[in-house]
């Protein structure tokens, strides 16, 4: 079964439609100047709202280890997700299973390798020190062998990501601007479509 982030959630109404609809986590930006960045207020009412065993990913990019601190500190998230030029000494520091997103666009994907104790990799479709959320795919062509749980991200919506799953059979599928109305907006019928594609083909 592959499993459903829904991320970029920024309103408890939002998390609670993700739910709903059968996702198995949903993600919070912690990066300034994002569309969809929360704060710690709002990210803990999220938290506080969500039903019990449902995955909660904290999002940052090239944050000081002090930062990432502090918010799992206000914030109880279950899973960390580094989009920037972060080291696996800096990710693995802060006792939570964490994955790395490794950018797939650009003349020069990141190396797999040099992230070899994730707990999981993010396949997406930024180019190097860029963040996600463009709502651009990239050539799944591309897609390494990785021998490990992986997650595809990057332009995905209802229309494509059924295609994608079949193609390249993921551990997980992560979406964000492909089920929103607006940037940090979504909408409760692209949640649903996008999950029924994912589990039910």
């Amino acid at each position: 079964m592959i499993r459903v982030k829904i991320c970029g959630i920024t309103r408890v109404e939002d998390a609670l439609a993700a739910a709903a609809a059968g996702a198995d986590a949903i993600g919070l930006v912690f990066v300034e100047g994002s569309a969809r960045s929360v704060d710690h207020e709002r990210a803990r009412a999220v938290c506080r709202a969500l039903p019990p065993f449902l995955t909660r990913v904290g999002l940052f990019m090239d944050a000081s280890a002090g930062a990432v601190a502090e918010t799992l500190e206000r914030v109880p998230l279950d899973w960390l997700q580094f989009h920037g030029r972060e080291s696996q000494d800096f990710c693995r520091q802060f006792g939570r299973p964490w994955m790395k997103a490794l950018a797939m666009g650009g003349g020069s994907p990141d190396d797999p390798g040099d992230y070899e104790l994730a707990d999981a990799l993010l396949l997406d479709a930024h180019a190097p020190g860029q963040a996600g959320g463009s709502g651009e795919t990239f050539d799944w062509s591309r897609v390494p062998a990785l021998g490990r749980p992986w997650v595809l991200a990057g332009g995905l919506n209802p229309d494509n990501v059924g295609q994608a799953c079949a193609r390249l059979a993921p551990d997980a599928v992560d979406v964000s601007s492909g089920v929103e109305v607006r940037p940090g907006v979504k909408s409760d019928k692209l949640i649903h479509d996008f999950i029924k594609a994912v589990k039910h083909g």
